[in-house]
This record gives C-alpha cells, structure tokens and sequence, in this order.
C-alpha cells in the first residue's frame, strides 16, 4: 500500500499527548512494516526528526503553519486531498482527529476522546464549533475510526451511532524507557521528595482539585512538593492564580512542555505519582508511571481504571478528601506501596507501541480494500 499520514496537525511541543502518540506509532510503524510506503505529509513547524529513517517512509512538506489554525484547516481540507491524489496515495491516515471530507481516497480517522461532546463546557466558546463540525465531518467522511480506549469506542457509537464494524479499538502502548526507568529507580533517585504529575493544564484534568488537596498534604507533609509537567494549556493561570492563594508558590512547580530526556528524570526521581483527571480517553501518563514502579493513584473512571486495574490506588476525583487520602496512602502506606511498585510494572507491560501499530496497519490494509 501507499499510505498517506496526515501530520498537519503536529507542532511540536503544542498539542500534548497527541505528539507522543504519532510519534511512538510511527516508530513502531517502521519497526514492523518495511513494505507499505509512507508519505507523511508535515507542516512548516514539524521538524524533521518524527519521520523514521528507513526508506518506506519519505516527508511530503506542505507549505501551512499549523500555528494558524484557520489556515491549517483549510490546507488540510482543501490542498491536502490534491496532493495525496497527486501521489496516488491509497489510503490517508488520520492521527488528530480530523480528516480531509473531500479526499479521493479512504481514509482512516483516529479519535482520541469525544470530550467535545461529554464534556462541551471545558471547551472555549470560539472552539467548540469547529470541533463539532469537523469532528462530524470526520466520523461521516472516513471509511474506518480507531478508538484509543473502549470507552472512546463506545462514545463513538453513543453520539454518532454509527455502525459497531465501522470502529476499531488500537489501545495506546509505553515507551520501554519507563520500564528502564522502573529497574534502576531505587538505585539511583535524587533529591528532596515529591509527588508527580504528568498532565495537560486544561479543566477536564482535575488540578484545581488536585491544588487544593495538596494544600492539606502539604500543611502534614512540608518537606513534600508537587510537580505537574505538561503542556500549558488554557487552565494555566487560573492555576497558578490558585496556587498562589493556596501559598503553595514554593511547593508547587508548572514545568510546561519539557524534552523528553526531562520528563524521564523527573519520573526517576519522584516519590509517587497521581492522576486526578474526570476525563480521559486513555491516560498514557498512567501506564508510563506504572512501568515506571511508582506508586501510583488514580481517578476511578473508565478508562484509567480499566487501564490500571489492580495496579494503581483509586480515587473519586471530585471528592478533595479522597484525593488527599490518597496521598497519604501512596507516600505512607508501605505494604501498599510495595505492591503498586511490584504490579504495576507488570500491568503496563501488556501495552506496547507494536500492538498499536499492528491494529492500526490492520484497519488501514481493511480501508485500502474498500477503493
């Protein structure tokens, strides 16, 4: 096949988990496939390293800041199909959520969440419009989705009922550096304790809460901070505005998008890590920190505790006690903390980067066919 990857959505450092997925997914692709071609079509700002080097995958620029979000719309719906039919693409491939409505080809469409319809309130008002009508167009337009998690898969089917054969489920997989991580952890932490937060700063991620239940922890447990990485998403000062009235200034650290080479040592060297969001369409965060063999404490929804099973404490995130109680548990608790170090590791070995990609290249060969 000649597949077509539609990598206009990417800025690299801007769109958060979506980044680490396509670019595991196309390592993982180039691992496993050395006969189908890839075109991947990038934008100005997409950097030359997401492209794996082997000689099936090639770079086709496209002339479009993604930055401009209008104008990427735009190049994706209107330029993007005449150059995938250009090169005879046979397939386009759709990691970001929206698809081309007038590419010539079939295409397949990943949909990470549907948090635009479960929840429409953490969305700015400017936004919520374009999400509907090109998420719509998307689910209409494409031959097949992938669904991250089985609750995506189901809200899928709830809000666009569309036909149960049409979704197929490629749940996300860990970067084996955690689970480097994880074996020299004990060996080699640094540094005063704190727990670990790996997050988007939008509403839907709970942090607000996550803040305040700190705030006891932390009036208990002074020598403990908290660390939330990730990208800062438009939740960020009404964070640090409460952070700041909770006098956890010096506590509390928003490190922002960070490299990777970061975002491993800050997991080397934690002390613990949660997860308090109310929505999510698979929590990679979560695995990476199981891998890792931090104690662990999560949200009680789908999919996490799906995700987590046995191997992660759960919480009700809209209870602050619960959170901070929590807390407690997974800093003090030690046969507690013993087994979360033990299974957690084993659960995320179950998800891995290959798995993803062999579902994904099935739904592809499946769409392909459909011509």
């Amino acid at each position: 096949m000649r597949i077509g990857v539609n990598a206009l959505y990417l800025i690299p450092g801007g769109v958060g988990g979506t980044e680490i997925y396509l670019r595991s997914l196309l390592g993982a692709l180039a691992k496993i496939d050395t006969s189908n071609e890839y075109l991947v079509f990038t934008n100005i700002e997409t950097g030359v390293d997401l492209i794996p080097t082997q000689a099936n995958f090639a770079v086709v620029d496209q002339r479009v800041r993604a930055r401009l979000r209008p104008a990427r719309i735009l190049w994706e719906q209107m330029v993007l199909p005449v150059s995938a039919a250009r090169r005879r693409v046979e397939v386009l491939f759709n990691p970001g959520f929206t698809s081309p409505i007038l590419a010539s080809c079939p295409t397949v469409t990943v949909f990470h969440d549907l948090q635009h319809k479960r929840y429409p309130e953490h969305f700015r008002w400017f936004d919520l419009p374009f999400w509907r009508l090109l998420l719509y167009g998307s689910v209409r337009r494409s031959s097949l989705l992938i669904a991250d998690s089985e609750s995506t898969r189901a809200d899928l089917l709830r809000f666009y009922r569309v036909d149960d054969s049409k979704v197929r489920l490629a749940p996300l997989g860990v970067d084996p550096e955690f689970f480097e991580i994880g074996r020299r952890r004990h060996r080699d932490r640094q540094g005063a304790p704190y727990l670990l937060c790996v997050s988007t700063l939008h509403p839907h991620k709970n942090l607000d809460r996550l803040l305040r239940a700190f705030a006891d922890f932390h009036a208990v447990r002074p020598h403990f901070r908290l660390v939330i990485a990730g990208l800062r998403g438009f939740y960020a000062r009404d964070l640090e505005q409460l952070r700041n009235s909770l006098h956890l200034k010096d506590a509390v650290s928003f490190t922002g998008w960070i490299p990777r080479q970061q975002l491993y040592k800050l997991f080397a060297d934690a002390t613990a890590f949660l997860y308090p969001s109310t929505f999510e369409g698979f929590g990679m965060p979560l695995l990476e920190a199981l891998a890792a063999g931090l104690p662990t404490a999560c949200s009680n929804i789908e999919p996490l505790a799906r995700n987590a099973v046995d191997a992660a404490l759960k919480f009700d995130p809209n209870n602050t006690s619960a959170i901070y109680d929590a807390m407690l548990r997974i800093t003090e608790d030690a046969p507690l903390i013993d087994r979360l170090r033990q299974e957690g590791p084993i659960r995320a070995a179950e998800f891995s980067w290959e798995a993803t990609a062999r579902a994904t290249l099935e739904a592809l060969a499946a769409a392909a066919e459909r011509r």
